[in-house]
């Protein structure tokens, strides 16, 4: 029974990842900062309505998406109402976030992924010279909203 039930909640949690970062992804473009040569494909999409033990708002959307990004295309300044599991299926990926007068930077590559927190504003750019794929999880999205909130350009990360 417990190994059903890990299996279970691993389940829960790599879908409510996927669906986060497709939320991400696959939000209307801000006009303050819009996405370049950034596009993403809806996978799955489906409220939670379970009893479960992630600390899930039930009667809220998990989505899941396909993002494919070119080669210095960019997310544009954004974050996510539930935030966002993204995993890094094919190339390079480089975040860039706003943390208090500075820019923190970080490069993901294929096979690793990271988390977006709910409402962490931050720009996700191709600094590869492939194209890169991501599967994208979003948590508490609205029923039938975006996974996705445009955000301004912060100024901390000078060239983004």
């Amino acid at each position: 029974m417990k190994l059903q039930m890990r299996r279970g909640m691993r389940l829960a949690l790599m879908t409510v990842g996927f669906v986060g970062l497709l939320v991400a992804v696959t939000a209307i473009p801000g006009t303050a900062t819009p996405p370049d040569r950034f596009s993403s494909q809806l996978l799955g999409r489906g409220t939670y309505v379970d009893q479960g033990t992630l600390p899930l708002g039930q009667g809220l959307d998990i989505v899941v998406v396909k993002v494919t990004v070119a080669p210095g295309g960019a997310s544009g300044w954004h974050s996510h109402p539930g935030g966002a599991i993204a995993i890094i299926q094919q190339g390079e990926m480089t975040t860039y976030e706003s943390v208090g007068n500075h820019c923190v930077i970080t490069t993901y590559t294929k096979g690793q992924s990271f988390i977006e927190r709910p409402g962490h504003v931050l720009i996700a750019v191709n600094t590869g010279s492939t194209e890169t794929t991501i599967i994208a999880t979003f948590p508490g999205v609205p029923v039938g909203g975006s996974p996705r909130i445009d955000a301004d350009n912060p100024g901390t990360c000078p060239g983004v």
